[in-house]
């Protein structure tokens, strides 16, 4: 029997009656620990900064020492198979279910579900509510401040309990979803991380053969500086404030990236970007260079190259990506690789028909490696999708008219 055919076997003609959360779930809102009195050690704090949206993460954890109150902490204690949600920021909504076998404990604008065991499973709780995270955020006001009251979630949300006339059978039915999405979930982390274990070796390759190929020795090869490869056209950008901004469809640029659409252009052609502030010059968390294609605008953060072929605006991206600019940045807190000093960086100028050699093979593992459509993270992504597909069938029960 197929997974979809089992699947629609077991929901086949299950009654299902809808129930506030508040029906068949208590909940406990956190403790207002102060950050005054966060320790480097002690009894650790769950933040709504650590709660990922799947799991609870243990990364910048506080911690705090109960004699530093006189509050009774111990109530707001969580244990290994607790259901989180933070309450507010911009992680409100975000569900995290904690499988750490240590203890920790619940802070303010993080709330703990308590599922009654007799009506509903945890773990059914747990996928049922990765649904809704976004009805929650709109239940919480949304937009840059959204904050969440627990009265309002108990009441608003609701999920379907199947068999709600025999508890027995409801639970081994919940049971049973419960046994199916966790082995998708399981299935999809490991997938994942196969997946995410070959795209880090495909890196460290492409990385290896991109020093290898950029990488000549003095002498091998004439070295000219990035102000005779490129044509400088900075003088032609335009910044737009938002406010100002006409939305379109085409690509506004700037230090890193595309960070709206407008209507008009002022590019149109191949270029090579640069980032010329912000602190990805230091950090290198995404590229510093990227060719953009076809009708563009561009502001002033990022510098405008032009080239004569595709092969040298390639192979000085390539190159630029790869070494480190620091002895071109100036400023700290804010650094700036500015037009005289992008000029004067020194890049090794091989024969046309070596670049195109560079370029190609650089082309390939960068494709396998980098590109969210062709390489392995999109295999990472239609996993991720897989599980939310069958999530959806199992857990979208009609509603009746009366519920609806």
């Amino acid at each position: 029997m197929s997974q979809l055919n089992y699947l629609e076997k077991l929901l086949d003609g299950v009654e299902v009656e809808w129930k506030a959360l508040g029906e068949v779930c208590d909940f406990k809102n956190g403790f207002a620990f102060k950050s005054s009195l966060f320790k480097e050690a002690g009894l650790p704090i769950i933040r709504i900064t650590n709660v990922d949206g799947k799991n609870i993460s243990l990364d910048d954890v506080k911690y705090f020492d109960p004699s530093d109150y006189k509050e009774n902490t111990a109530s707001y204690e969580i244990s290994k198979g607790d259901i989180l949600i933070a309450m507010s920021g911009a992680t409100t909504g975000k569900i995290g279910f904690y499988a750490h076998e240590s203890p920790a404990y619940l802070n303010q604008r993080v709330g703990k579900f308590l599922p009654k065991p007799k009506i509903l499973n945890n773990r059914y709780l747990y996928h049922y509510l990765l649904s809704k995270v976004e009805q929650i955020y709109v239940i919480a006001g949304g937009g840059a401040q959204p904050n969440l009251s627990s009265n309002a979630l108990m009441a608003k949300i609701e999920i379907p309990i199947p068999c709600p006339d025999n508890p027995e059978k409801s639970l081994a039915v919940q049971a049973e979803i419960v046994r199916v999405l966790d082995a998708f979930t399981a299935m999809t982390a490991e997938l994942t991380a196969e997946l995410t274990a070959e795209l880090n070796l495909r890196k460290k390759q492409y990385n290896y053969y991109r020093d290898q190929l950029l990488g000549f020795e003095d002498g091998e090869v004439e070295w000219k500086t990035l102000g005779d490869l490129a044509e400088n056209l900075d003088s032609k950008r335009k910044p737009i404030t938002s406010g100002l901004r006409e939305a379109g469809d085409i690509p506004y640029y700037g230090a890193s990236g595309i960070v709206d659409y407008v209507k008009d252009y002022i590019f149109d052609g191949d270029y090579l970007l640069v980032s010329e502030d912000g602190a990805n010059l230091l950090a290198r968390n995404t590229p510093i260079a990227f060719s953009i294609s076809g009708k563009t605008w561009v502001n002033n953060h990022a510098h405008v190259l032009k080239f004569e072929t595709y092969a040298e605006r390639k192979y000085v991206e390539y190159y630029l990506n790869s070494i480190d600019l620091t002895p071109y940045i100036s400023g700290a807190a804010q650094p700036k690789l500015n037009k005289k000093n992008l000029g004067s960086i020194k890049i090794p100028n091989p024969a046309p028909k070596e670049k195109e050699r560079i370029v190609a093979i650089l082309d390939k593992f960068d494709s396998l490696a980098c590109s969210i459509k062709e390489g392995l993270p999109r295999e990472i992504e239609l996993r991720q999708k897989q599980y939310e597909y069958y999530r959806e069938l199992l857990l979208s029960f009609p509603k009746s008219e009366e519920a609806a």
